[in-house]
């Protein structure tokens, strides 16, 4: 018999104030809105011990509950109850089900659980239609049951009613022979469709191109059979896109060996010949994340993610499952880091948007709305860094129609590990023959499958709602905790790697290749409930997962430490030297496949590209006598104006490591780059930055690489970092890439990265790409669309300070400072903040020039570390007049500035033009009138000008190329509309 425990808010409730506003919003006739938690237990239990539970569940200041009848709320018409679908990953639940046992001194047994959901009572003039309606709003059909009630109903049934969401398969586990005897044609309907059922339904995308599959018929030919169904879906897993990066490595053109090996790889190993004995890199490219050095004792690594198709289906499962998945890079790292930070980037449509796509024909299989891709993915990364005691000082947004599709969810994760773990090297990790194949962490569901093949295709019809996971951070800090603070320094494995796309078939088959073999039984493998397939337990991305190599008389010492921490661990088969990867299931095996076709088999693909330079209309628009509306209306793009919400969201100061945090100054503008501390009693520091410029993708793909680069590493100068000591990181998010012209665009961005990387000597560590990034569906007319992202490429800039005593904030400090601009300014603005608000794209995207920017940004380290300069901003979309702005807001002191002595890269015509150029490599800084004549000789020959001092009046005046005033405002009216889009 299940039981109910509801509870509600004896106080004012924000919650439900927050959800009143929005109905509000959109127009529903609502007086009132009450919001109740309910808990559904699936488990015999005394009403006392219910009452026990309940106590434990409700605050008794602010709440009250009842178990087994429906809680008392005032006066209300429609009730509507949301709560996960069946198999859906229930942290609450999971987390109240710990609670109970916890407290009672008992155990649920197999198949008993708690599930959560939530009834939101509201008392207006409401039809049960609109409550269906505000229902449909309010969760996601993929992963979200919902029940609407009328007030009589609810009186007359009781309340809500109890409903257990259990999984019930009703389905007898089997395996199915795959026939390869079929036409070309069925063959690439295998591979975009599946596996056939017997039902003639299909399984899901295999992402399984012609060529590869003609090389698997091949195989199986030589090995006398046909394959198993679990031998398909892994060798998908493993040669998808999205894990074996086929688009990268293929011959393109006259580049051979692929755009990663020929223009990424090939320009970190040239830097570090280059570098010598100061080679700060020890292991890039080769593990979960990038290494470097930090000091004698410790490392540190990074690695960015990508979770753009799952955040589409269900932003918040997508988003939460990105953060802790890539934390996982960190824990996977070596023989284990600790994960100190994390970083986001999100490249969202216009939440304001609200015509809906369809993925199916007749408007069928409805999107979700900008709004809510938005707000999902920012509580995601929320709750899987807070819930993980993981810091995120670090991440930006970015907006545009072409993200309405498919956002960009841009995850990263810092992580810190000793230089020698048991007396070895800590980067250096080797299953070795007769190690015990070792899982920690989350069970077995139907969540995650054909992740990685989906995430490897454009969005349509066919995308499966099984990719849809929802990441445990609870679970995973558990892990987390028991492997890198205590069975790393304990010797207790020799290998360990994260659970990710592909599940179990890419962890244990990569880790394989370490020893040359590996054998599973998978009926050992915990699963989530009865019914699973075995090729759907093989190929399952389901969460909070870590495989590990355990030696055999390491074993029980091993699975007591897990035990005693209250994590789950399964051994699921031994690592041999066969040079196999086999599966049995009921004492069968159902795969035997040769290691190196699985993971070296894939045909190497042969692309061509063409490259067409378009030329857009240039702006036919005068420049205003006055700009100082202009300039609000700048500070009031999507782009440029504050998110400072997201700082206060995101815990930044968690494990105390944070110095120069996400927001600066008295006026918290949002930062371009961070400064944390990995080792407290340290005076060295990690820097952090990003930068994207996606619309100068429209122009030149070369270009904007480039100033990707540039700005991601100035922004990293601008707090105190140094080029001796910065790596990079690339992620790539393409479109079509199996058409030559977007080819074209991504050799060309690929280009700049060799030259860039090469110019600064800072390498690339680590890196990820995600090639289609298309939408193809259906517009609120129900007309065919296909909606492709920007290419787009995110550089991430990570490196050591030796001491974050000498960072520099934002915010000017004082009154009388002089301000300068390091940096010449050209008129260049194709695709800028400014010709978009003016409707036009124009062709003169900025051109970066490495040589003076090389030279420029190590003087002003050498400035930072003489105490020279008091403020500092990178100047970055918008141009300058957005970036003194930002620092007048930031320190809260006006500025007195003029155009006229501006260093030029050719001749200067327009004031506007000028004001919101987004010419590359400059800094904005202020400086201590005393201290004048060293910061000039720090700079001397270089393009620097005095344009201007700070003032105490908190007035904010610009003077135009002839000295007119083109901008006449104050700190106040900045700020306002800096903060009028999210604070509202």
């Amino acid at each position: 018999m299940a039981h109910r425990i509801e509870v509600y808010s004896t106080v004012p409730d924000t919650r439900a104030e927050v959800r009143k506003k929005k109905l509000l919003g959109n127009a529903y006739s609502v007086r009132e809105v009450y919001v109740v938690d309910a808990y559904t237990i699936d488990k015999e239990i005394s009403a006392d011990d219910l009452t026990k539970i309940g106590s434990a569940l409700a605050n008794p200041v602010v709440q009250g509950f009842s178990v087994d009848t429906p809680a008392k709320v005032p006066a209300f018409n429609i009730a509507i109850e949301v709560g996960f679908m069946p198999g859906v990953t229930d942290n609450i639940g999971h987390t109240a089900k710990e609670i109970a046992e916890d407290l009672l001194k008992l155990k649920f047994a197999e198949g008993e659980a708690i599930y959560t959901s939530q009834i939101t009572f509201i008392d207006g003039d409401l039809s049960k239609e609109i409550g269906q309606e505000i229902g449909e709003d309010m969760a996601n059909p993929l992963i979200q049951r919902i029940l609407v009630k009328t007030a009589e109903e609810f009186q007359k049934e009781g309340g809500m009613g109890i409903r257990v969401p259990k999984v019930n398969l009703a389905h007898e586990p089997q395996i199915d022979e795959v026939s390869l005897d079929l036409t070309d044609e069925e063959l690439q309907k295998l591979g975009k469709e599946g596996v056939p059922n017997k039902d003639g339904t299909r399984r899901g995308p295999l992402a399984l191109d012609l060529p590869s599959l003609k090389v698997i018929q091949e195989y199986f030919a030589r090995e006398g059979r046909m394959p198993t169904d679990i031998e398909m879906e892994s060798l998908a897993q493993t040669w998808s896109e999205h894990c074996h990066h086929t688009i990268f490595a293929a011959t393109l053109d006259e580049i051979k060996d692929g755009i990663y090996k020929y223009y990424i790889k090939r320009a970190t190993n040239e830097i570090r010949a280059s570098l010598g004995q100061k080679d700060f890199c020890i292991s890039v490219f080769k593990d979960n994340s990038g290494g470097i050095d930090f000091d004698d004792a410790w490392l540190v690594t990074d690695k960015v993610e990508t979770h753009n198709s799952p955040s589409a289906l269900d932003p918040f499962g997508g988003a939460i499952t990105g953060i802790v998945g890539v934390n996982r890079d960190a824990i996977g790292f070596g023989m284990g880091a600790k994960p100190i930070a994390n970083r986001y980037g999100f490249c969202f449509a216009d939440p304001r948007d609200e015509k809906p796509l369809y993925k199916g024909a007749n408007k069928t299989q409805k999107m979700l709305s900008s709004r809510r891709i938005m707000d999902g993915v920012i509580e995601g990364v929320k709750v899987g860094g807070n819930c993980s005691g993981i810091p995120t000082p670090q991440g930006f947004m970015f907006f545009d129609k072409s993200y309405k599709g498919k956002p960009l969810v841009f995850v990263g994760t810092v992580g810190l590990i000793p230089k020698t773990v048991n007396g070895a090297p800590s980067w250096e990790k080797s299953a070795k023959p007769g190690d015990k194949i070792v899982v920690v962490g989350g069970r077995v569901g139907m969540d995650g499958i054909h992740g990685a093949t989906f995430s490897s295709e454009a969005m349509d019809s066919g995308s499966p709602s099984t990719a849809v996971q929802i990441g445990d951070p609870i679970t995973q800090k558990r892990l987390s905790d028991a492997l890198v603070k205590e069975a790393r320094d304990q010797g207790l494995y020799n290998s360990i790697t994260d659970n990710g796309a592909g599940g179990l078939s890419c962890s244990v088959a990569e880790m394989a290749k370490e020893c040359n073999g590996c054998a599973v039984d998978l009926d050992s493998i915990p699963v989530k409930y009865p019914g699973l397939d075995p090729w759907q337990i093989w190929i399952s991305e389901s969460q909070e997962r870590m495989t590990l190599a355990v030696p055999p008389e390491k074993l029980n010492e091993f699975v007591d430490l897990m035990h005693r921490r209250g994590v789950e661990v399964t051994v699921i088969g031994d690592f041999n030297d066969s040079g196999r990867c086999t599966v049995t299931h009921g004492g069968k095996k159902i795969m035997d496949i040769d290691l190196n076709f699985l993971h070296d088999g894939l045909p190497h693909k042969t692309l061509s590209s063409t490259y067409t330079k378009v030329t857009h209309e240039e702006p036919s628009v005068a420049c205003p006598a006055n700009l100082t509306e202009t300039l609000n209306k700048m500070l009031a793009r999507p782009n440029l104006c504050s998110f400072d919400f997201l700082p206060y969201l995101y815990d930044y100061v968690v494990q105390g490591g944070t110095i120069l945090g996400p927001l600066h100054g008295k006026g918290q503008v949002n930062a371009r780059a961070t400064v944390i501390a990995p080792v407290l009693t340290s005076k060295k520091g990690v820097v952090l930055s990003q930068s994207l410029y996606p619309r100068y993708s429209g122009i030149d793909t070369y270009r904007m690489s480039a100033c990707a680069i540039d700005t991601a590493i100035r922004n990293a100068i601008s707090v105190g970092g140094s080029l001796d000591e910065l790596a990079l990181l690339d992620n790539f998010c393409w479109c079509s890439s199996d058409e030559p012209e977007r080819l074209g665009q991504l050799k060309e961005a690929g280009r700049a990265c060799y030259d860039y990387a090469t110019a600064y000597k800072t390498p690339f560590v680590s890196g990820k790409d995600s090639m289609f990034n298309d939408f193809k569906g259906y517009d609120e007319n129900g007309n065919k669309v296909k909606i492709s992202v920007l290419p787009t490429l995110l550089i991430s800039s990570f490196g050591v300070m030796q001491d974050y005593r000498t960072c520099v904030s934002i915010d000017p400090k004082f009154a009388g400072d002089l301000v300068y601009i390091l940096g010449a300014t050209g008129e260049e603005l194709g695709a800028s903040e400014y010709f978009d608000e003016l409707g036009f794209i124009g062709n003169g995207a900025p051109q970066v020039n490495a040589k003076k920017a090389l030279a420029l940004y190590k003087s002003f380290t050498e400035a930072t570390k003489k105490n020279l300069i008091a403020s500092a901003e990178s100047v970055c979309a918008g141009g300058l007049g957005i970036s003194l702005a930002r620092m007048a807001i930031a320190g809260d002191l006006g500025m007195e500035i003029s155009l006229q002595n501006l260093p030029a890269i050719s001749p200067l015509t327009r004031n506007d033009y000028t004001l919101f150029s987004e010419s590359q490599s400059r800094l904005i800084v202020t400086v201590n009138p005393n201290l004048v004549a060293q910061f000039e000789e720090a700079f001397k020959g270089q393009d620097i000008a005095q344009i201007g001092k700070v003032r105490a009046d908190k007035s904010f005046v610009v003077k135009g190329l002839n000295g007119e005033t083109i901008v006449e405002t104050d700190v106040a009216t900045l700020n306002k509309a800096y903060r009028s889009v999210f604070n509202k």
